[in-house]
């Protein structure tokens, strides 16, 4: 996935439509950003906002590192969005092992050439009550593990107070702070050599969701539960809207982020 000429005037012009708006939405605070590989790698972020992937987006372009993200393959039948997926050649995500497969090549591919690709190791919106990473899916790891891919695990905070999880408006005033933290590369060695059963590729999301936790801790100054969130341990669905204690809807999950987790490839889940 060699990146055209079209693809890369797309990405100016989006650019420059998207960074002036998410500069006046919130000031904004990168720290890490030299332990950015120079070749190509997954980035695995932290999801509590919708608006998470414009945060990592921004930082990721700002750095000169064209952002692509595994993104429902529904959203590239959406007018206008769609094309802009298309034409910043996007990875869509099919939820079926096959279609989950394909994906995973595709996404490979744009890190052999170079690229990152931004996995959401949790697959949707944190259904943490206190927006702490939950329980990840695979995916990540699988890729990782499969193709020796470096794995930098990424943390920030603050959007959410623009835009609350599954929120229906912004709250710009006063103006809010992002921070955004790059940790080092996560070790994975302890895993090569050993076969990509689902306790090794389980054991491995844990160290990468480990490592997330850790880089937001930091920026949180507060202490993560001892034990993640485990959606299905709370009745809750892994995938789109789920329902809050009490009774209360907590939304849709549409944004480009549910995708890094596909069921099929394990790939996606």
């Amino acid at each position: 996935m060699k990146e055209s000429a079209k693809s890369h005037t797309t990405f100016v012009v989006v650019a420059g439509i998207v960074r002036p708006i998410m500069n006046l939405l919130m000031r904004k605070e990168w720290i890490g950003v030299e332990k950015l590989p120079a070749g190509g790698f997954i980035a695995a972020p932290n999801h509590c906002t919708e608006i998470d992937p414009l945060v990592v987006a921004h930082m990721l372009y700002n750095q000169k590192r064209m952002p692509r993200f595994l993104a429902k393959a529904g959203l590239f039948k959406v007018p206008v969005l769609g094309f802009v997926l298309r034409a910043t050649k996007q990875v869509p995500v099919e939820r079926s092992s096959s279609g989950a497969n394909r994906s995973l090549q595709i996404a490979k591919e744009v890190v052999d050439e170079g690229g990152a690709i931004i996995i959401y190791p949790e697959g949707t919106l944190t259904r943490d009550p206190e927006l702490w990473p939950m329980k990840g899916h695979t995916g990540a790891a699988r890729m990782a593990l499969e193709g020796g891919i470096p794995v930098v695990p990424m943390a920030h905070w603050g959007a959410h107070e623009v835009l609350p999880r599954y929120a229906k408006r912004m709250y710009i005033f006063p103006r809010k702070t992002s921070r955004l933290v790059v940790g080092d590369p996560v070790d994975l060695s302890a895993f090569a050599g050993r076969p990509l059963d689902k306790a090794t590729l389980t054991e491995a999301t844990s160290v990468i969701m480990e490592a997330i936790t850790e880089l937001l801790a930091t920026l949180r100054g507060g202490q993560p539960p001892l034990v993640r969130w485990d959606p299905t341990a709370h009745n809750q669905s892994t995938h789109g809207r789920f329902i809050e204690q009490g009774g209360k809807a907590g939304g849709t999950d549409d944004g480009t982020s549910d995708a890094g987790t596909a069921p099929g490839a394990d790939g996606a889940k």
